[in-house]
């Protein structure tokens, strides 16, 4: 499973690249507002960190307007990808974008439906939100469940499934149980999928044993 950073921070973003842990990073508009800096240079800096997909997600909400702002965003860097919001208008810009060549992310899904038309209409991914569906009771990984299930009957939907708005580790395992090709989360949830309570303890014992040998592998 691909797993992308959902951050704008240029510092995290570095941080978690040089790991090579990450094979992309997403953002949105209100993680672009919270850095207070142009849109452009952010992506043009976070482009410039990662190999893999940066998604742009456009402001726009009428399908000229949309298509203007992504025809800027893809051209910041080779490796962007425009996110658009699943809507008539945007899936009308997906596939338009998507048959130029475009890679695509539509975003904001929270049901199998909405993630069939997003592959009808080429999306490269289809963001399902976990998080925000499971804040009004439903199970967000229901949706994934089905989303896997749908595209699994059609040879020709190629659309990745991107599990988005994860917010544990317990999230991140639960998408990969049911078969996400990607996961998008902010970084702190990054590093808390390498951390346990037990490995914690477990190098502290080591590194106790070991200093008491008064050993050293490297050469002094």
């Amino acid at each position: 499973m691909k797993i992308f950073a959902d951050t704008a921070d240029i510092a995290a973003v570095e941080r978690l690249a040089q790991s090579g842990l990450i094979d992309g990073v997403t953002t949105n508009p209100t993680l672009i507002a919270r850095t207070g800096r142009p849109i452009a240079t952010v992506i043009k800096e976070i482009a410039g960190l990662v190999d893999g997909p940066v998604s742009a997600e456009v402001a726009g909400t009428e399908f000229d307007k949309m298509m203007c702002e992504a025809d800027i965003l893809r051209k910041l860097a080779s490796n962007i990808c425009v996110k658009l919001p699943l809507t008539l208008e945007g899936l009308r810009a997906c596939q338009r974008l998507s048959s130029e060549g475009c890679e695509t992310n539509v975003t904001l899904c929270f049901t199998a439906n909405q993630a069939l038309l997003a592959a009808k209409a080429g999306a490269t991914y289809i963001s399902s939100f976990v998080g925000r569906l499971d804040d009004i009771g439903l199970d967000g990984i229901d949706v994934l469940r089905d989303i896997r299930l749908i595209y699994g009957n059609y040879s020709g939907l190629n659309t990745q499934i991107l599990a988005a708005s994860l917010r544990t580790p317990n999230h991140v395992l639960a998408a990969a149980r049911v078969g996400a090709d990607a996961a998008t989360m902010p970084p702190d949830v990054i590093d808390k999928l390498a951390g346990h309570p037990l490995t914690t303890s477990g190098l502290e014992m080591f590194m106790q044993d070991w200093a008491a040998t008064g050993q050293s592998i490297l050469p002094r």
